[in-house]
């Protein structure tokens, strides 16, 4: 099969759109739906349904889906082989990140790595642990710099940088401020949390769980500076990383109560790496 008119079904899968994906691939439309012509010729059997404006893949389009998938991943395995014989540090190098982590950890890693290696192409996507994570088992992305999973996930490599200790807080006001508490007293009190499904909310959740306690939840939200926000106006107890405490915030005394999440990278374990990722990678780990 002809490597282009796969990824003009891949293109075209994704985006749902014959036009969308002509104008991702920088060729015309009817230069993209040649290409899905000659490949539907070629395996005998129509690939997408063309309803309106809709198009959708057939079931025979989602059998080559998940083909083609693995077909373009092995050509850029490939060609990413080849490339690192070179021994050059260059070339395009996706990578994914949360925006705390962005904010937070990544603006010294990232000004260092810029500068030692100009001729990187960096494109950086900012997103919730969780979907980078969902990225890299996709092969969208090379690398995620993100709060690692509490369980490895399958096919994953995952390497840990900085263990960021998480502290539960509310503002100065609050009746609790002050006072050394309990797990249970706290859930008498409504909280601010990190979303369902976040890994730093399952943290936070399997704390409470293995000690039998139920959350009284109020609000929740997956960008951790508007929980902080929250907190800061009154609205609840929270967690949050030690290091956005400040003079707004309390710290809450909890007796023989440790919190931490771990920050990491992760990248698939079946996929070479380019080198412009294991020159990040490296110097990722000078910062243990």
């Amino acid at each position: 099969m002809d490597i282009a008119n796969l990824k003009a079904f891949m293109s075209i899968s994704k985006t749902g759109s014959f036009s969308i994906a002509s104008t991702e691939l920088f060729i015309s439309q009817p230069a993209i739906s040649k290409r899905i012509a000659a490949l539907e010729s070629e395996i005998n059997t129509p690939l997408f349904d063309r309803i309106g404006r809709k198009v959708r893949l057939t079931e025979a389009g989602k059998a080559l889906h998940k083909h083609a998938q693995i077909i373009l991943k092995e050509v850029d395995n490939a060609k990413q082989s080849i490339a690192n014989l070179f021994d050059t540090t260059q070339g395009e190098l996706k990578i994914a990140t949360s925006h705390h982590i962005g904010l937070h950890r990544l603006p010294s890693v990232l000004t260092h790595y810029v500068s030692s290696y100009p001729d990187v192409d960096l494109a950086i996507d900012f997103m919730d642990s969780e979907n980078a994570c969902k990225l890299i088992e996709q092969g969208e992305i090379e690398l995620a710099i993100v709060t690692l999973p509490l369980t490895k996930i399958p096919n994953l490599k995952q390497e840990l940088i900085w263990d960021d200790p998480l502290s539960f807080v509310v503002n100065k006001k609050h009746e609790l401020r002050g006072e050394k508490i309990s797990l249970k007293k706290l859930t008498h009190y409504p909280a601010v949390l990190p979303s369902h499904g976040t890994f730093t909310r399952e943290v936070i959740q399997r704390l409470f769980s293995n000690k039998n306690m139920e959350l009284n939840i109020k609000m929740s939200t997956n960008y951790l500076e508007t929980i902080k926000m929250l907190i800061q106006v009154g609205l609840g107890w929270g967690v949050l990383p030690t290091s956005m405490v400040d003079s707004k915030l309390q710290i809450l005394k909890i007796p023989a109560i440790t919190l931490t999440r771990k920050l990491g990278i992760i990248w698939h374990a079946k996929h070479s790496l380019s080198n412009p990722a294991q020159a990040l990678i490296n110097y990722l780990l000078t910062q243990k």
